[in-house]
């Protein structure tokens, strides 16, 4: 319950306190768990700065994080603490571990420090409870490593996070009644601003899911009614319902026609989605009715699918730096191929607009843009100018009824010769389409002149080459893998003008290097 939360965050506050820990940098690593959110809330409501932990990092990059951010006490599980005690020679002296789940002989736990405030509080101790809180007060240290470069250092605030909760509640109906499942990785605030601020926020319960092989699983178990999610999971879940539709006689007849008859029902006040679509809800857990989605773009047809059977999906806009979100769809905005508008309280614009296209740097401003960059003031300085505009790095426009719409990363953007702009998300959004292609990136590459060609990185989708041509993947030889997707890449390139078209592609056997959040990361797989 709520109340054995708040009486727990109170008691590990309490014995933090006690043991030295005010004003210092405490991570946390591990499964997201109730007892990873409690760490985390105990830390930044009076006692100091949470440092959020990849639990899939390897050593060194956990170090190095511990050392960059000096951080004093790490809250952490069974599996992150085996890899520190891997190395534990290498581990800064001073740093005090605490196991939040279950015990190791030797190790303090998080039951320890729950008891030890309780005692400390009944004695009547109330340095934490009195604990003044400055808003504008680093509380959170967050390592984001992007899709692009090296890791920085976001500093966050509390009116980051607590101006962020109250816009987007301003926008989004969340309610006691909601239940709500963790999928993402809480270390990254997109998941971690939801889960943490959002659900208590507005009372909706909150459960975790045991690990992507069970999401269906726990989804039948909890019945949720929101969750989070990247567009990369719900491309997966929709290419195997619609196989299913297409699998049945008439299927995708059958489908459309239920979606207009569902459309249409809803115009008079009658509820049909379960007369045509209960398998589908049912697959949910039977109370899905909202999913949020960003960090990367979504086919838009998705979308529109998932609103047939009764699921709106909200496409939003964000960073990190942002706290995260600074552009959104909302109740009253259901835009399939926008990420809707800036948030209640934060403006944004385009600067250096193309004069053909409108595409230009997206930048924002409000009380949910970072404090700056962890030591590192040079950076700062490049991305948050003298009048608090957030230079984002991403490119899009904006429409004349102020909805935004997103092309894609300025690192990324493709030059040709006679100066045209090629945003690869476009062309990888057009390959994305084909359901022979699991997944691709659009690159620059050079031809055998030197001049910048659009190439293509291709991971095919072998699951479905099975179904169509009769063979495992290692039965295709790569002559006939480039053959299947030379015919996908003439496709996509009938529908583009002739700059750009894609040049040259090669074909992957393997999944790319992705983030925790599913993000491929390109700098890693350009080869």
């Amino acid at each position: 319950t709520y109340k054995t939360y708040f009486n727990q965050i109170k008691a590990v506050g309490t014995a933090l306190t006690d043991m030295g820990f005010k004003g210092e940098k405490i991570a946390v690593g591990g499964d997201n768990s109730y007892e990873w959110c409690l760490s985390y809330m105990a830390t930044v409501t009076g006692v100091g700065v949470i440092v959020p932990v990849d639990k899939e990092l390897l050593f060194n990059d956990i170090n190095n994080i511990l050392n960059t951010a000096d951080v004093k006490l790490f809250f952490c599980d069974k599996r992150v603490y085996k890899k520190l005690m891997a190395h534990k020679d290498e581990i800064k002296s001073d740093l005090k571990i605490v196991i939040i789940h279950g015990k190791i002989e030797g190790e303090l736990c998080l039951q320890d420090l729950i008891d030890k405030g309780e005692k400390l509080l009944a004695e009547g101790d109330r340095r934490y409870l009195d604990a003044e809180i400055d808003p504008n007060a680093m509380c959170s240290l967050l390592f984001t490593s992007g899709t692009t470069g090296m890791s920085k250092g976001v500093m966050l605030c509390h009116r980051n996070f607590c101006s962020e909760v109250m816009a987007a509640m301003g926008v989004l109906k969340i309610t006691p009644d909601d239940c709500g499942i963790s999928m993402l990785p809480l270390h990254h605030t997109y998941e971690s601003t939801i889960i943490l601020f959002f659900a208590p926020y507005c009372g909706a319960k909150v459960t975790f899911c045991d690990g992507f092989k069970y999401v269906l699983k726990n989804m039948k178990e909890f019945s949720p009614s929101i969750f989070v999610a990247v567009p990369l999971l719900l491309e997966t879940v929709h290419r195997r319902l619609m196989k299913k539709v297409r699998e049945r006689p008439h299927g995708e007849q059958l489908f459309k026609l239920g979606a207009f008859v569902v459309k249409l029902g809803e115009k008079v006040g009658l509820d049909l989605k379960k007369l045509f679509f209960k398998e589908i809800i049912d697959t949910f857990g039977g109370n899905m009715r909202l999913i949020i989605c960003g960090a990367a773009p979504i086919n838009p047809q998705i979308l529109k699918d998932f609103a047939a059977f009764g699921i709106q999906i909200l496409q939003g806009y964000g960073l990190t730096e942002c706290a995260p979100l600074a552009i959104i769809n909302h109740d009253r905005l259901r835009l399939a191929d926008s990420v809707g508008e800036p948030l209640p309280g934060t403006e944004a614009k385009i600067i250096n607009p193309d004069p053909e296209t409108g595409i230009g740097e997206i930048c924002v401003k409000g009380d949910m843009v970072m404090l700056g960059y962890y030591n590192n003031p040079e950076e700062t300085a490049k991305v948050i100018d003298e009048d608090g505009w957030f230079h984002t790095g991403d490119l899009g426009y904006v429409d004349k009824h102020g909805h935004y719409f997103i092309s894609g990363r300025s690192k990324n953007v493709i030059v040709t010769n006679n100066g045209k702009n090629i945003y690869p998300e476009e062309l990888e959004y057009h390959l994305g389409t084909d359901i022979r292609v699991e997944e691709s990136i659009v690159i620059e590459d050079k031809n055998s002149k030197g001049e910048p060609i659009v190439a293509a990185r291709i991971f095919p989708n072998f699951e479905e080459l099975k179904e169509r041509y009769g063979k495992d993947e290692n039965e295709f030889s790569d002559e006939e893998l480039h053959d299947i997707m030379d015919e996908v890449v003439e496709n996509v390139n009938s529908k583009l003008p002739s700059y750009k078209k894609i040049v040259d592609f090669k074909i992957r056997r393997t999944e790319f290097i992705k983030n925790t959040t599913s993000k491929i990361l390109r700098h890693k797989n350009k080869d």
